[in-house]
């Protein structure tokens, strides 16, 4: 175990309340696929952090009668009790336990409900480990008051990632970075820090359109895809990419050049789904309506020279990147051209956010 943010305390009084946090998903522009043990990534990832797409999860936790060498919990998912969410909390808590020993005394009562549709193409499980995360430091913090507010942050990072890989980076906002990186040097394998840098005003308010292609489950896991990096022939010209675009994203967002913003997340959007094409086995996540809104994007791009573009997670969806300014064209482009293709015609309107907050 890493003896990275160990809980110290030995003498424990016992402790009763509620937590309640509100934590985003994001979108990442330069992309992370592939990870070692206890989620450490191949590669830096850098995201935006969004606003509407949000988990709300509350924890009521009371003292144990009697405590034993498990989790105690509870978990119901707007409303209901889910048992494969369940099974998943229980691999989270036996991994943190170490780093949260408090946990074992208390009987915990978790709600989540998320705003936008669980298996959406939205990183449901970056917004759903992240507000955990957030609701579990509030327990610490009630046990030891002294912790500071970078401690909380950068525990509850490094617990979401455990969850979630993507999960780190939605502890804050409006940009993250999440893997060591020698252009950002507070970057960490263990916890996402934020964006310091100073972005231009091109960029503070860009918009996020989720063009829901397919709402369906993926038929592979993001953890089976992470894996079958490993091997993948292509793996080691990946990661000499991935740091140049990540140099060159940090110059565009500096400098305010839309230009590159859109060649490298694009690139990025689309090596993502190459590696899953040429991974072994291979499996392919786009949809015959992702190409048509991609091919609708560039032709409009192109006749109107609009600041507008695409990427994509591991799945079929479309997140339509954009500046506020152009909204209102932007929402007739999607009205009039992308919507068709989309799932009885659905998409959901999101902007960059600044992050989680305690409800």
């Amino acid at each position: 175990m890493n003896s990275l943010f160990k809980f110290n305390l030995t003498n424990i009084q016992n402790v009763s309340g509620q937590s309640s946090w509100k934590s985003p998903s994001n979108i990442a522009l330069i992309k992370y696929w592939g990870k070692k043990e206890t989620q450490i990534p191949l590669n830096p990832s850098l995201s935006f952090t969004l606003s509407n797409c949000n988990t709300e999860c509350i924890i009521k936790y009371e003292p144990l009668k009697k405590p034993n060498n498990q989790c105690n919990f509870e978990l119901l998912f707007e409303g209901k009790r889910e048992i494969l969410f369940e099974e998943k909390l229980n691999i989270f808590f036996k991994r943190i336990v170490f780093y949260c020993p408090y946990l074992l005394d208390l009987k915990l009562i978790i709600e989540t409900k998320n705003s936008f549709p669980h298996s959406s193409g939205i990183a449901s499980s970056a917004s759903a480990y992240s507000a955990l995360s957030l609701c579990i430091m509030d327990i610490e913090k009630k046990i030891n008051p002294t912790i500071s507010s970078e401690y909380f942050f950068n525990k509850s990072s490094f617990l979401s990632r455990l969850g979630s890989g993507s999960a780190s980076r939605s502890v804050l906002g409006p940009l993250a970075i999440w893997g060591e990186s020698n252009i950002f040097k507070h970057s960490s394998n263990f916890f996402a820090v934020k964006y310091e840098e100073k972005l231009h005003s091109n960029f503070k308010n860009i918009q996020d359109t989720i063009l829901l292609v397919d709402k369906g489950k993926k038929h592979i896991s993001s953890t089976v895809g992470h894996d079958l990096m490993i091997n993948h022939s292509f793996s080691k010209d990946r990661l000499v990419q991935v740091d140049q675009n990540l140099k060159l994203l940090n110059n565009a967002l500096i400098s305010g050049d839309f230009e590159a913003f859109i060649h490298i997340v694009e690139l990025e959007a689309l090596t993502l789904h190459a590696m899953m094409m040429t991974s072994n086995p291979y499996y392919v996540l786009i949809k015959p309506n992702t190409l048509n809104i991609i091919n609708e994007i560039w032709n409009y791009r192109k006749n109107t020279n609009s600041e507008v573009c695409f990427t994509l997670d591991a799945g079929a969806n479309i997140h339509l990147l954009y500046p506020k300014k152009n909204f209102n064209e932007i929402q007739e482009f999607v009205s009039g051209n992308l919507s068709k293709f989309c799932q009885n015609g659905e998409f959901i309107n999101d902007h960059v956010g600044n992050g989680p907050n305690k409800l």
